[in-house]
C-alpha cells in the first residue's frame, strides 16, 4: 500500500518499495539520494540531465520535504574541543 503526506504529494511511501523510505512518487528515486547528489555538489541542473524522468518540481518538493521532516527533529550532538 502506498502512502503520501498531504503537503508533500509528490513524495510517497511504499513498505514494498526502496525499503519503505520516502521517494518521488512513481519512481525508486529516495529523497536521500536526491539530497546526497545535491549535497555532493551536482546542481539541480545536472541532476535533471541525469535523471530526466524526475522533474524540478519533484526536486523542490523533496527538499521542502526532507527540510518539514527536520523542523522537529533534535540531533544528540557531543561538544567540540
Amino acid at each position: 500500500m502506498e502512502y503520501s503526506h498531504p503537503d508533500f504529494p509528490r513524495i510517497a511511501v511504499n513498505p514494498e518499495i526502496c525499503f519503505g523510505k520516502p521517494r518521488v512518487k512513481g519512481t525508486r528515486m529516495p529523497v536521500a539520494s536526491i539530497l546526497a547528489y545535491l549535497a555532493g555538489g551536482m546542481t539541480i541542473e545536472a541532476f535533471l540531465n541525469e535523471f530526466h524522468w524526475i522533474t524540478k518540481e519533484d526536486v523542490l518538493e523533496a527538499m521542502a520535504f526532507a527540510s518539514a521532516m527536520m523542523q522537529d527533529t533534535f540531533l544528540p550532538l557531543e561538544k567540540s574541543s
